[in-house]
């Protein structure tokens, strides 16, 4: 065969030098039967993988440990990465390391970007996967906020939005006012003129707990216990009832919400913390046409309404950047995965939200 003209042959090594591009050796937070994480995860190495033509090798800066995350371990979450070798782990924030040879999407390196929609496996040092899993988000956000925008706070937002038409001056109220999503409610709504009832368990420390969620500009905040009479409504003041409810606890936490709200009211369920079910008197629905609905982010992205998925992230991490969107969160280095896991498993007693860094 004739050789190629020397002008062509740097040509030909730069595109044997591409077609070879790999990722740097990498660790991950992997598993290959379902069960208690403590048991069933390991840290393990992984070997380079070679980037396709239109792949994003990412070097993972963040990522949390959520509930869902756990529930895919234990395998009683609907939706599972394939075992064995399963990667933990489903959103966080990385930064560009690489660029497969016909990345057309507008990425460089060093940008930071998240998987979006989530996607298995953000529990590793180095992410390589098709360009269009990944979203470019702005750097000048802490990146534990870049790391958990989208589980949480998009919960929060599309609640807020999808259920019940919201205007300036209506009330909503929710259980499980602490967490991260019922934070975000209480600041979006704020952003939106609404008005936030919030109800708390009853533990040490309440008190200070109300104090901090009147600060992010919650309008009302009430342990259950307070809440255990007959008009609850009259503890609303110049509040008007709430059209909207949002429960992520179940039990007899969820009926104290049913009876704050107004007629023809809705209550969202996203979680049920205490494994108990949601019960609800038949008064409720025949004489005030009560609605009970559910919400399940996943589902939500998998359908056609996902389509403004990124920017509603970017609205969020602009209201991180003015200071009107913040969350209790502890970040820990990767190196001590184990006790990150350990205080999301709550050994450790109530914790924030634990990120681990890369």
């Amino acid at each position: 065969m004739m050789a190629p003209p020397s002008r062509l042959l740097p040509i030909l090594r730069r595109c044997r030098s591409l077609s070879s591009l790999a990722s740097p050796a990498s660790k991950a937070v992997v598993y290959d039967e379902h069960g208690a994480p403590e048991q069933v995860l390991r840290v393990a190495d992984v070997a380079p993988i070679q980037l396709g033509e239109r792949d994003v090798c990412v070097r993972m800066l963040a990522a949390p440990i959520n509930p869902s995350d756990i529930n895919r371990i234990e395998g009683v979450y609907p939706v599972r990465p394939p075992l064995p070798g399963a990667v933990g782990g489903y959103e966080g924030v990385g930064q560009v390391h690489a660029l497969g040879p016909a990345v057309t999407a507008p990425l460089s390196p060093g940008d930071w970007v998240i998987p979006s929609p989530p996607s298995f496996g953000t529990w590793q040092t180095y992410i390589v996967k098709h360009q269009s899993v990944w979203h470019k988000v702005r750097s000048d956000v802490p990146m534990e906020y870049a790391a958990t925008i989208t589980v949480n706070p998009l919960t929060a937002l599309r609640m807020l939005q999808d259920f019940v038409q919201l205007n300036p001056g209506d009330a909503i109220v929710q259980n499980g006012a602490t967490s991260i999503v019922g934070q975000c409610v209480i600041q979006l709504a704020k952003v939106h003129g609404i008005h936030t009832i919030n109800v708390i368990r009853d533990r040490p420390g309440s008190e200070e707990a109300k104090d901090k969620l009147k600060q992010l500009g919650a309008d009302e905040v009430f342990t259950e216990s307070q809440l255990d009479m007959k008009n609850v409504k009259s503890l609303l003041g110049a509040l008007p009832e709430p059209a909207l409810g949002f429960n992520c606890v179940g039990g007899n936490s969820a009926s104290l919400l049913l009876k704050f709200l107004r007629q023809g009211g809705t209550m969202v369920t996203y979680g049920g913390m205490s494994k108990r079910p949601v019960t609800a008197p038949t008064s409720y629905f025949i004489f005030k046409d009560i609605s009970l609905r559910g919400f399940w982010l996943q589902k939500w992205m998998n359908s056609d309404k996902a389509e403004d998925c990124r920017t509603m992230i970017d609205y969020l991490l602009g209201l991180v950047h003015e200071g009107k969107l913040k969350y209790e969160m502890e970040s820990i280095p990767f190196g001590e995965f184990s006790l990150a896991l350990e205080k999301a498993l709550g050994k450790h007693g109530s914790q924030p939200k634990q990120v681990v860094r890369f």
